[in-house]
């Protein structure tokens, strides 16, 4: 006796026969069975590495969005965290373009150290940073402006920023220099802590530093016990070359240096008079 079942959703075409109580017709419905499930356990695992491949890709695409959405938002003042070296080294130099002495100390640590490579000596303390800040301001005049060429940020609240000053948008000779900054967190905002600042020397002897440092490398090389002790102590060298000079050079060098001075002054007053003249057919 044979018996036809016809399933909805199928073709006429699919039917499937059985015989029951016979060997071949339930061999047969077996094989299909297990073709079936295989085919069913196929698809599931493709299904499972689908939804992992979209979970996946999902993922990756929100790591490459969330900085852009992030330095978007900072752009536009939505990110309420505390700003970043970067952004406080901006509003740093802002503060000096604008002249804004009470902000700019806003910016300053109390315990502040700045090592400005003019300088023989670091400053130390906000009042003497802050009293640096102030005459550099006021030697700027109202047209000398900062221009920050490139600001980046490292680990742990490190920044550096390379500019030049300019006059009326115009850059000014031998003014590039490179700033180091080290922050510490104060509350929700950052302050500078540790400063170094490395200014371009309008003297230029190129190939004649190469020359002297390969003469001081010798004369290391040659008294290597000699340069260890100078290494560890170079101050006290300076000490006695200075009090050398003070005997030997100062008494003579005082009286140029006088001389000096007075035809200094004579110029700036020549130079204040021929200013004040053309003044009025440059008007």
């Amino acid at each position: 006796m044979a018996i036809v079942l016809n399933f909805s959703g199928k073709t006429p075409s699919q039917r499937m026969c059985l015989k029951p109580m016979t060997g071949p017709a339930i061999s047969s419905m077996a094989i299909k069975r297990t073709c079936q499930f295989e085919q069913n356990r196929r698809d599931a695992l493709q299904h499972c590495i689908y939804v992992k491949k979209k979970a996946e890709n999902k993922q990756l695409n929100d790591h490459r969005l969330f900085p852009v959405m992030a330095a978007a938002q900072r752009s536009s003042g939505i990110y309420p965290s505390s700003p970043s070296p970067s952004d406080t080294i901006k509003k740093f130099y802002k503060c000096i373009n604008e002249k804004n002495l009470k902000q700019l100390g806003d910016y300053i640590s109390e315990g502040c150290y700045i090592e400005e490579c003019s300088f023989n000596t670091p400053l130390q303390g906000k009042k003497e940073v802050m009293n640096f800040f102030e005459r550099l301001i006021t030697g700027m005049g109202q047209n000398v402006k900062f221009c920050i060429q490139h600001v980046c940020e490292g680990d742990e609240l490190i920044g550096a920023a390379n500019w030049h000053m300019e006059w009326k948008d115009k850059q000014i000779p031998y003014t590039r220099g490179c700033s180091f900054f080290e922050f510490s967190q104060k509350g929700e905002k950052i302050i500078l802590k540790k400063a170094q600042i490395v200014i371009e020397s309008p003297i230029k002897p190129g190939t004649v530093v190469l020359s002297l440092l390969k003469t001081v490398t010798t004369l290391f090389d040659g008294f290597p016990k000699t340069t260890e002790w100078f290494l560890k102590s170079p101050h006290i060298v300076f000490q006695w070359l200075w009090k050398i000079y003070t005997i030997l050079f100062a008494p003579l060098v005082d009286s140029y240096l006088r001389l000096w001075n007075l035809a200094a002054r004579l110029l700036s007053y020549a130079y204040f008079i021929v200013l004040y003249i053309a003044k009025f057919f440059f008007k």
